[in-house]
């Protein structure tokens, strides 16, 4: 806001004002202008079309501070790119429009609970959250979020920014529930895809050895029958690289909440558990949970309910997990958890990982790191992950991180709308691509396709070209056939646990977790839900579901088939041309 002050009474009249107001008397095109030419730099707009942006912003603010919103409070999960949210986002917005934002950052294992509270008592802790996208499910079942398509055509329409150009945003496929409404606004996201030292990979008597053993040629896996081979090659045959361990495998199996991540992130679909179809499975997801005929209603887990979670190829999932983490990865990794297993692979001992989350890209190009070159590029690449012998054409790739934005209809209507606006905010045109810039977890096609990306892309280990082709909606996020994504998703990490140590065999521990699920199911559906509740098939024999034509699977004769691999370029190009493999 410009003051022209002519008077010394209209000066004294000023800071009255501004007193009165606090923080937002000195909101405005000032402070926009201060942002823009200082932090919001580059951008997919010119700084004319930023600022018409910034004082659209501020036009809707003041409508709201007229109503008395002052303050805001929006949580989010442990991310670079929320890091920035917090500390300069919202900085910027509160500088800008003046309504102060307290934006939490709090780990994902406690926004998704203090979500479940608020969803469960009536009563939003939070104004705005950015939760995962794999909430869908929970979200159009219960009722108790505001879908956005309604809110923006509806009470939100004066607040919703005309810039906003949902088409330009990548994940919405992934944030429209059943009704083909939109629920949540993807505010971050990020892929898992397979890892290797390409440098490594690329040694000539290392190619020669791997080839004399095994009968083809060193490269990126294709399936898990060559991502073995090549874990065991390291860890048992090169065993040490310059006088330090070498490991062929990386992962993590501590008893912890995000042992459950491992498995729920899609594993089970890498494996082939799932249905063909995309984003997930049909009628079965990668979870293992059929619906039924009208595509919404959950029916069971069980193979003896037609579900997959204990089918023959969820049990071989789980015993690969656990085999080639005991022989292959450094013996701490069994003691790990998420967090403290994902920075491993920047220490420069592991070749090779089949996991791995595209959001660890920023941490791991940093210089001076033992997997980054002289010249700052990395040393490693990053690549579509090898598929299972269940797996088959046409179905979910692999898992893909979405976070977004998602209101309640508990909050209150005034806030809930000043939190729809820093939602904007932090996914506008303004501000996106030095987002992107700096936390690498990209939402927008146009940020993808900016020229900074162009010119960079060699630093980034191919994920500037994942992005850029059609695989980035083939890596899919939890689907709607989770009716209950937090009650469910607790049984997971247990249940793998006492696989882990040994307490159960992999096909007992898989057989529990879908009676466990069943079970919650169950209730669910006797509790009832705003839409389509569970209403389970009747317990049976599982050769009735068992087929070769279509989840769940029979177990197949060899799951060991020859392994096949690619060299990594040819990869590269298919995403540069415009193909997922």
């Amino acid at each position: 806001m410009k003051f022209r002050l002519k008077t010394v009474a209209k000066a004294a009249s000023a800071a009255t004002a501004a007193l009165a107001l606090g923080q937002g008397a000195w909101a405005g095109e000032a402070e926009a202008k201060k942002w823009i030419d200082a932090e919001f730099q580059p951008s997919t707009l010119n700084k004319d079309q930023q600022m018409v942006e910034m004082k659209w912003f501020i036009d809707a603010a003041k409508k709201l501070q007229a109503k008395g919103v002052k303050e805001i409070s929006v949580v989010s999960e442990t991310l670079t790119t929320h890091e920035y949210e917090s500390k300069t986002l919202a900085k910027a917005f509160e500088e800008i429009t003046g309504i102060k934002v307290k934006h939490d950052i709090i780990q994902e294992g406690d926004v998704v609970e203090k979500l479940q509270t608020s969803m469960q008592s009536g009563k939003s802790i939070y104004d705005g959250w950015i939760s995962d996208s794999d909430l869908i499910g929970t979200h159009y079942r219960y009722g108790t979020a505001l879908a956005l398509s309604d809110q923006m055509a509806g009470p939100w329409k004066e607040f919703t920014n005309p810039g906003l150009d949902l088409k330009d945003f990548i994940g919405t496929s992934f944030t429209t529930a059943p009704d083909k409404k939109l629920y949540q606004l993807p505010d971050q996201q990020f892929a898992n895809l397979y890892w290797f030292r390409a440098d490594l990979f690329a040694r000539k008597d290392l190619q020669d050895k791997f080839k004399a053993k095994y009968g083809y040629d060193l490269g990126v896996p294709l399936n898990w029958s060559a991502y073995e081979d090549i874990a065991q090659f390291f860890s048992e045959d090169v065993k040490t690289i310059d006088g330090k361990p070498i490991y062929g495998h990386m992962d993590y199996g501590k008893k912890d909440p995000s042992l459950g991540w491992r498995f729920t992130d899609a594993w089970l679909s890498m494996a082939g558990t799932a249905d063909i179809g995309i984003p997930n499975g049909l009628p079965i997801d990668e979870w293992g949970i059929r619906v039924g005929a009208d595509k919404c209603t959950p029916v069971g887990a069980a193979v003896e309910r037609g579900g997959a979670t204990n089918s023959p190829a969820a049990v071989y999932a789980l015993t690969k997990y656990i085999d080639w983490m005991k022989k292959y990865a450094p013996k701490e990794a069994t003691g790990m958890t998420f967090g403290e297993a994902g920075p491993v692979p920047a220490q420069g001992q592991i070749a090779q990982q089949i996991f791995w989350y595209t959001a660890f890209t920023a941490d791991m190009i940093k210089k001076g790191l033992p997997v980054v070159n002289d010249d700052g590029t990395p040393k490693w690449r990053m690549a579509p992950g090898p598929n299972g012998p269940y797996w088959k054409q046409g179905m979910q790739n692999g898992y893909q991180d979405v976070g977004s934005w998602t209101f309640l209809k508990s909050n209150e209507p005034n806030r809930a709308t000043a939190a729809w606006l820093y939602a904007q905010f932090v996914t506008s045109k303004t501000t996106s691509l030095k987002k992107s810039i700096t936390g690498l977890t990209f939402i927008r096609d146009s940020d993808i396709r900016h020229d900074y990306f162009t010119q960079n892309a060699a630093k980034y280990g191919g994920l500037i070209e994942f992005y850029r082709s059609p695989a980035r909606v083939a890596w899919t996020p939890t689907g709607t056939n989770v009716p209950d994504y937090p009650k469910l998703a607790q049984l997971w990490w247990k249940n793998v646990a006492v696989a882990v140590t040994g307490e159960k065999t992999p096909q007992a521990a898989m057989d529990n977790l879908a009676k466990e699920m069943d079970d919650v199911m169950e209730r669910l559906g006797r509790a009832g839900m705003a839409h389509c509740a569970p209403k389970l098939n009747p317990r049976g024999s599982p050769d009735k579901w068992l087929s070769d034509k279509q989840a769940p699977w029979k177990k197949l004769a060899n799951e060991k088939p020859k392994g096949e691999t690619i060299v990594y370029d040819k990869l590269l190009n298919a995403w540069k041309e415009g193909r997922v493999r």
